[in-house]
C-alpha cells in the first residue's frame, strides 16, 4: 500500500493555482469530494483542461477504484473506439463545451471548505497492484492498444525520476509544464512527479511563449520548466526576458544540441532530456550538451534479443518495468544501463540502398538558420524502402532552393526531399508531436494546391 500523495503534513503546499498556494489538506478534501460524486462506471476519460483539476480528478478516480484512460488524442474516431472497448466509459471535465458523445460528469463547482491542521493520517492508501490508468499506443492497424499502469510501478517510476533529477523530497520546487497532463509525459512529469516527491506543481497549462514566461514569473522559489523541443523553439525565438530556473526538462521528440545549448544559456540552467515510451514509461535521461549517452533509471536494464521465442529488438526490464518490454527504437548499447539512441524503428528509411532516420533528417532540417520549423515525411508509410521523401518547412526568409542547398551540404543527395513544401505552420499536436495522419493530409493538400 502506498499513499495517494507523499506530503508529510497537511500544511505543505502541493500546488500553485491562480496565484495562490493550495495546501495538501485542501487538495485531499477536494479529492474526496470529487470521488464521492463520480458515476458508477469504472473507466474515466479525464478531460480537465486545468492541470490542478486534472490532478484532483485523477486522484479521485484512483481513490474510488476507477481506471483513468489516457489516449494519445481525443479525435472523434478514437473516442468512438474507446466507447467500443469500454461500455461504461464516461468523461469528467471542467469545460461545458466538451463534446464527445459520452456521458459527462462535470467537475463540481461547489467545493468543500478548506480544512485546517495536519491531514497525514487521512491520506488514502492505494493497493500496490491496483490498475490506476490505461495508456494507449497505436498499433499497425491504427487502433489504440491499452497498456495498464499499476500503482506501485507508477510510483516507483516517478520517484526514480525525482532521484535522477536530483530533486530533494519536500523542497520548495515547482514544476511548470507546457505539455498537457493527459499526455503520458505530462501525466508523469508534471503531476505524478510532484505528488510522489513532495514537490509543487503549477495548476495552469501555458502554451504560448508570453504565457510560459508569465507562469514562471508568478511562482516563488525554485522552478523547473517541463517542456518539449517544439515549445522551447517557440520560446527562444521570441525576444522575451527569460527567468532563471533550476532545471529544464524536455521530452516527446529528439532535441538538437544547438537548441539545448541555447536553452541552457538563456535560462541559466541545465537541460535534461527524458527517454521513454508508452509501454514502459520513462526509462532514461541524458544532458545533450554533455554527450549523446543515455543512462537508465534505477533498476532498469536493456538488452537486445535476436528472435527465436520473442520478436527481435531491444528490450527494457527491471525497476518499474514489470515485464520485459520491446522498445520501438534502434539502440546502440554501451552497457545494460547506457546507450545511444539511433532513431525510432519506424523512422528508419532506406533510399537507394542508403539508410538513415527521419528524426536525424528533421534535426538537420531544423538546424538550418532561417528555418522556424520543419519535418520530413515518408509518403511510402509502412515501408522501409522510400521511393522519395517529402519535407515541409516553415520559414520567413528562405526559398525551397535555399533549403535544398543547405541540406545538400549536410546529407547525401538521395535524402533530399522531392517535393519540399513551404507552409505557414505544421499540424503539431499540443505536445509538439506531428501525427502521421496529419502529415499525410498536409501532403495531400500541398500536392493538390501545386497541381491546381
Amino acid at each position: 500500500m502506498k499513499p495517494i500523495i507523499a506530503a508529510a503534513t497537511g500544511d505543505e503546499t502541493i500546488a500553485w493555482r491562480a496565484g495562490k498556494a493550495v495546501r495538501a489538506a485542501a487538495f485531499l478534501a477536494e479529492v474526496r469530494h470529487v470521488a464521492d460524486g463520480l458515476p458508477q462506471g469504472r473507466h474515466v476519460l479525464n478531460l480537465c483542461a486545468d492541470r490542478y483539476r486534472f490532478a484532483v480528478a485523477l486522484c479521485a478516480a484512483i481513490v474510488a477504484g476507477k481506471v483513468s484512460l489516457l489516449p494519445p488524442n481525443h479525435s472523434p474516431e478514437l473516442i468512438e473506439r474507446l466507447r467500443e472497448l469500454y461500455d461504461d466509459i464516461y468523461v469528467i471535465s471542467d469545460n461545458d463545451a466538451v463534446q464527445t458523445g459520452l456521458l459527462v460528469s462535470p467537475y463540481p463547482q461547489h467545493l468543500p471548505t478548506e480544512t485546517a491542521g495536519d491531514a497525514v493520517a487521512e491520506v488514502p492508501l492505494i493497493d500496490d497492484d491496483q490498475v490506476v490508468a490505461h495508456v494507449f499506443t497505436s498499433g499497425s492497424t491504427g487502433l489504440p492498444t491499452a497498456h495498464p499502469k499499476r500503482w506501485a510501478a507508477l510510483v516507483f517510476n516517478v520517484q526514480s525520476e525525482g532521484m535522477r533529477l536530483g530533486l530533494a523530497a519536500g523542497s520548495a520546487t515547482t514544476l511548470v509544464g507546457t505539455v498537457p497532463p493527459q499526455h503520458m509525459y505530462g501525466f508523469e512529469s508534471t503531476v505524478m512527479l510532484a505528488l510522489q516527491n513532495r514537490l509543487t506543481f503549477n495548476g495552469g497549462n501555458p502554451f504560448y511563449p508570453a504565457d510560459i514566461v508569465a507562469a514562471l514569473d508568478a511562482i516563488p522559489g525554485e522552478r523547473i520548466l517541463v517542456t518539449t523541443p517544439f515549445h522551447l523553439r517557440m520560446l527562444l525565438a521570441e525576444d522575451l526576458p527569460l527567468p532563471a530556473v533550476k532545471l529544464l526538462l524536455s521530452a516527446t521528440a529528439p532535441l538538437s544540441v544547438d537548441l539545448a545549448r541555447e536553452a541552457e544559456r538563456r535560462f541559466a540552467a541545465p537541460l535534461l532530456e527524458i527517454y521513454g515510451c508508452t509501454e514502459a514509461g520513462q526509462l532514461a535521461t541524458r544532458r545533450p550538451t554533455e554527450g549523446e549517452i543515455w543512462e537508465t533509471f534505477r533498476g532498469v536494464t536493456l538488452a537486445e534479443r535476436r528472435g527465436n521465442d520473442t520478436a527481435a529488438g531491444w528490450y527494457a526490464r527491471g525497476g518499474h518495468v514489470e515485464n520485459p518490454t520491446r522498445l520501438s527504437d534502434v539502440l546502440a548499447l554501451e552497457s545494460p544501463t547506457r546507450f545511444r539512441l539511433l532513431g525510432r524503428d519506424a523512422d528508419m528509411v532506406n533510399v537507394a540502398g542508403k539508410r538513415t532516420s527521419l528524426a536525424y533528417l528533421n534535426h538537420l532540417l531544423c538546424s538550418i538558420p532561417g528555418v522556424v520549423d520543419g519535418a520530413f515525411y515518408n509518403p511510402d508509410e509502412g515501408t522501409r524502402e522510400a521511393a522519395r521523401l517529402t519535407a515541409f518547412v516553415v520559414s520567413r526568409s528562405l526559398t525551397a532552393r535555399d533549403i535544398r542547398a543547405q541540406l545538400r551540404r549536410k546529407t547525401d543527395a538521395v535524402f533530399l526531399p522531392r517535393p519540399l513544401y513551404l507552409v505557414d505552420a505544421l499540424p503539431r499536436a499540443a505536445t509538439g508531436k506531428l501525427p502521421q495522419a496529419a502529415l499525410a493530409e498536409l501532403a495531400r493538400r500541398c500536392s493538390a494546391a501545386r497541381a491546381g
